[in-house]
């Protein structure tokens, strides 16, 4: 390569306000006149620094050919482009004349991606429409970046494979969570579809008989067909009941859609797999970092028996009642981690839990705004908690929800809302209690 480069460096400008620094080696081609840029034959193009992409496929996402003419100009705007992806958090590049032409490198570093959700798309199945992506959207494996140019491909492509069934609907895309987990994902969907759910079929005998879950249909059939409504109602009304019978491992497959036809309206019918896996017997928790209450009496908090049926409802409702005792004792922050262990020849279920129970709370300061004189006087002589004394969340909670309501009583006016906020200081090991009246 030549010797003797002068270097500039410049930054670009990209999605989520992030900067990217390009390093620019100008060989003596880039002395050309400003109104003529220095081209000359690309040699070569390479990409480091991606552990998702091959640098041939990061190549084939810009307008780069090798063989073709190319200057400072031709690489800055192909770092743009890569950088408008949303693929990359960061893009730099270099590049220098050598006798044959000119070579040039980009070094990048892969942004987060996410799973990919197709939400209301009843024509295809995942894979056929993974399979048609990963063809005509450059940088595509399966995955989406958090934002960039690449989600727009994507819903383009799809709509395109829409036309093809003779669907004209434009489709949207938005970073969310998959329902009842914190999972992100990326879902593309089609907004005011018109396609009703005409049936949901559960692959399971307990799915198909439970009245509760049946009286809840309603939720979701006969109204516009969503992925995610259903896997959300799965989450909220049929787990709970595979829980409430022990089948703590209970598994809920993607639900199939194919599409039925009413009279000429067309409908979505899903089948919605359900797995529910072994039911489990109770055995009693062991306990470790108590020291405020004895194992005795925390066990009593869960309301199961050694070889009752293991209610994973009334499980959930015993751990929270044990940080709720905590928390009527001062003990705002504890941390209770419960972990199951299952004996799968027994069908039997253990918790290990670890309790950290942190410092217990006092009584700070009543701090009060929005309220008149009167409306002050009133809910100081109705609060309960004195300065000093341990402080005790369950009192504080029936305050908000009665003690204000009652303290108010036979006032001519009333509050609509009531903001409130406990100001922890756990170095004096203090709570103040905030309430804007508004």
């Amino acid at each position: 390569m030549n010797s003797g480069f002068s270097l500039r460096w410049s930054a670009l400008a990209v999605l989520r306000a992030a900067s990217l620094l390009v390093f620019v080696a100008l060989a003596p081609l880039a002395r050309a006149a400003q109104d003529q840029p220095a081209t000359a034959r690309l040699e070569a193009v390479q990409v480091t620094g991606s552990s998702r992409f091959a640098s041939e496929q990061i190549v084939a996402a810009t307008s780069l050919r090798v063989g073709a003419q190319a200057g400072h100009d031709d690489f800055q705007h192909a770092a743009d482009d890569l950088a408008k992806t949303g693929r990359f958090s960061s893009v730099q590049y270099r590049y220098a004349t050598t006798d044959a032409g000119v070579r040039v490198e980009f070094q990048v570093s892969d942004a987060p991606a996410v799973p990919v959700w197709f939400d209301n798309f009843p024509w295809f199945t995942d894979d056929e429409l993974i399979s048609v992506l990963k063809k005509s959207v450059p940088l595509f494996d399966g995955t989406a970046p958090e934002g960039g140019s690449v989600l727009d491909a994507i819903s383009d492509a799809v709509q395109g494979q829409l036309i093809s069934r003779g669907v004209r609907a434009p489709v949207s895309h938005v970073l969310t969570t998959v329902p009842g987990t914190d999972d992100r994902i990326q879902q593309f969907r089609i907004e005011d579809s018109g396609l009703g759910l005409a049936s949901v079929e559960f692959g399971d005998v307990l799915a198909q008989n439970d009245r509760g879950i049946h009286t809840r249909l309603s939720d979701v059939v006969g109204q516009q067909y969503s992925r995610a409504a259903i896997i959300l109602f799965e989450f909220e009304q049929v787990r709970p009941v595979y829980y409430s019978h022990g089948f703590l491992r209970v598994k809920f497959g993607p639900p199939a859609a194919r599409i039925v036809d009413s009279g000429g309206n067309p409908r979505v019918a899903i089948v919605a797999p359900v797995d529910p896996g072994p039911a489990f017997t109770w055995h009693p928790p062991t306990w470790s970092g108590d020291s405020v209450f004895g194992m005795l009496e925390l066990s009593t908090l869960i309301p199961l028996h050694d070889g009752d049926i293991a209610d994973g409802m009334k499980i959930e409702r015993g751990w929270q009642a044990v940080r709720d005792s905590y928390a009527e004792r001062g003990y705002l922050d504890v941390n209770l981690v419960p972990t199951p262990h299952f004996d799968e020849s027994a069908k039997t279920i253990t918790y290990a839990v670890s309790i950290a129970e942190g410092p217990q709370f006092h009584m700070g300061k009543l701090v009060l705004t929005g309220l008149s004189l009167e409306g002050e006087r009133r809910i100081r002589a109705a609060w309960k908690i004195q300065p000093g004394v341990v402080f005790n969340r369950a009192v504080y909670e029936d305050f908000v929800v009665n003690g204000i309501k009652e303290a108010f009583s036979g006032l001519p006016f009333h509050y609509e809302k009531v903001g409130r906020f406990l100001q922890e200081d756990p170095k004096n090991a203090t709570v103040d209690v905030l309430l804007d009246f508004q």
